[in-house]
């Protein structure tokens, strides 16, 4: 006689959508912005730091990241660069308080898809967002 394998209920197919990471230290960044991401249609995880992200096992399932540039302890672009050597390809997204169109062009031309200056508008987010992500899943 054969036993069945019991299914669990988490093995039922489960619709893929893009997750969309946010990464910054300003916790009103970090209320607000997931709030305007879901309303976009994705699924969103909020981060206070680069090293919290990493710690958090959405690595892997992230999609597109929404990342501050200056943050204490690991910088954005730093997390952009261990994220490379750990060979996860996420599509980044600067965002940073700091206008300064050097910085914008350096940060792109190491490979992020763009970097918005704060405060953003929601064209320029959801234009990024495309970007990033082009015909992603959204809810």
């Amino acid at each position: 006689m054969t036993k069945r394998a019991k299914k669990s209920p988490r093995a039922r197919a489960i619709p893929a959508q893009a997750l969309v990471s946010v990464v910054d230290d300003d916790e009103s960044v970090r209320e607000s912005l997931p709030d305007l991401l879901k309303e976009l249609g994705f699924a969103v995880q909020a981060f206070a730091s680069a090293d919290e992200f990493l710690k958090s096992g959405s690595v892997s399932a992230t999609r597109c990241l929404l990342l501050d540039i200056a943050m204490p302890g690991m910088s954005g672009p730093e997390l952009q660069q261990e994220l490379a050597q750990r060979g996860h390809a996420i599509a980044i997204i600067f965002i940073t308080a700091r206008a300064d169109e050097t910085v914008r062009r350096q940060l792109i031309a190491r490979g992020a898809v763009d970097c918005l200056f704060k405060p953003f508008s929601e064209q320029e987010l959801k234009t990024a967002l495309d970007a990033a992500l082009p015909g992603s899943q959204r809810r």
